[in-house]
């Protein structure tokens, strides 16, 4: 389940900043669904919603690490939900990974491509954003659900009786 949700985050983040570099390039601002969504092109060399600009380098490492940490993870999956969230998380940390190493202006220092821009046409309101973002965000999302409601990476669940005694304090 990690794998495919990844590869089709990857293949649509691909695809879409291919198509949104050509229709947009050079051209004003697209307006859709009343104005709710925008199509812009930004070409951001900082982290997600354009936080960290000139630390392209540093984030590109980290987008390195939390692919090696989630493949590692890998190999423990036993839970679908799980499989989904870290399949997001990595699909979208490698949409804008492979755009930092093969977008100008240099290897590992490249813009990343934002299109999707909410409320207004210059990502005033909320940021521009691309696919493999709002990916990245959903699986922490969901990452974090898990999480909260007991359920492990192998598939098992922590009963309430069972985070209630690791949660008590050890007498001895």
């Amino acid at each position: 389940m990690l794998a495919v949700t990844a590869a089709v985050v990857l293949l649509v983040d691909i695809v879409t900043k291919l198509i949104a570099v050509a229709a947009l390039q050079d051209q004003p601002p697209v307006r859709l669904l009343g104005g709710a969504l925008y199509l812009t092109l930004v070409r951001n060399t900082g982290a997600a919603f354009g936080l960290g600009n000139g630390y392209t380098v540093v984030i590109t490492l980290i987008a390195i690490a939390v692919t090696v940490v989630i493949i590692r993870f890998a190999r423990q999956l036993g839970s679908r939900p799980w499989g989904i969230a870290l399949g997001l998380i990595l699909g979208g940390a490698l949409g804008n990974l492979i755009d930092r190493v093969f977008r100008d202006p240099a290897p590992f220092r490249g813009a990343v491509i934002d299109f999707l821009s909410l409320f207004d046409d210059s990502g005033d309101v909320w940021p521009v954003f691309n696919i493999a973002d709002a990916c990245l965000v959903v699986g922490v999302l969901l990452a974090v659900v898990l999480e909260l409601t007991g359920r492990r990476l192998d598939g098992t669940r922590v009963g309430h009786s069972e985070r209630d005694e690791t949660s008590k304090p050890q007498h001895g």
